[in-house]
């Protein structure tokens, strides 16, 4: 193992957000991490849920994982050759935007890489969100899934969420304590960024549209001080 440069000061001044012990806890976490595993990954989420990561975190019990405070991680990491903890890591500093984190471990980066392909969690959708697929509940009696399966595999909205979905902007009615709809209702189309109304019809029809993942942008050997970039099997 290389020689660490842990012993010199970095001022934490402009990344304290909340609290300095904070700060500084996760500062000598990550280098204590990123000195005792081989590989440091840094890993990009898409629709975040805290559930979920930590469900990855106990799937990698030998592993250690950080997430957000970004600016603290790429201090602790070293911004530059000069104050790098471990020579050439400086260069993971450019994948440290938006929501990502690091995994510190020492498994191969096969099996990370296989681990992080594998999983993906399916969630309800929160405003912002684009969607990824059309939902559409055709006319007539409004069932509780919305036409997402079979009619006759499904049960009528209870008459008690009529007032509900009305005031999401549902045309509906109560037809003799039944959920009623004149006309096909596009709650959404792909592509539409969806809004709160949206967001809370497809969850009252059970509809999810968020997917959480894992997407690995680049890693850290220790043993070859190389960071590099997994080649992406979907592009190209």
């Amino acid at each position: 193992m290389p020689k660490s440069k842990r012993a010199k000061v970095v001022h934490l001044t402009k990344v304290e957000k909340k609290g300095k012990e904070g700060t500084l806890k996760q500062f000598s976490n990550v280098q204590e991490s990123a000195e005792r595993y081989r590989y440091i990954f840094v890993f990009a989420v898409d629709n975040m849920r805290n559930a979920y990561l930590k469900d990855v975190r106990a799937r990698l019990p030998d592993s250690r994982l950080f997430f957000g405070k970004t600016k603290v991680i790429a201090k602790a990491l070293g911004m530059s050759p000069e104050e790098e903890l471990l020579p050439n890591v400086s260069g993971l500093t450019p994948f440290l935007v938006g929501d990502v984190g690091l995994v510190c471990t020492d498994s191969s980066p096969s099996d990370i890489l296989q681990f992080f392909s594998d999983y993906v969690q399916t969630d309800f959708a929160r405003a912002g969100t684009t969607a990824p697929r059309s939902f559409t509940i055709p006319d007539g009696v409004v069932h509780s899934r919305g036409g997402e399966i079979p009619t006759e595999e499904d049960l009528p909205l209870p008459h008690d969420l009529e007032a509900r979905v009305r005031g999401l902007g549902m045309p509906t009615k109560l037809v003799k304590g039944k959920v009623m709809l004149d006309g096909d209702y596009e709650v959404c189309r792909e592509g539409q960024v969806l809004n709160s109304h949206q967001t809370s019809l497809l969850k009252t029809f059970g509809v999810t549209m968020a997917e959480f993942k894992v997407q690995i942008k680049a890693y850290y050997d220790s043993s070859s001080h190389e960071v590099i970039e997994p080649v992406d099997p979907e592009a190209g």
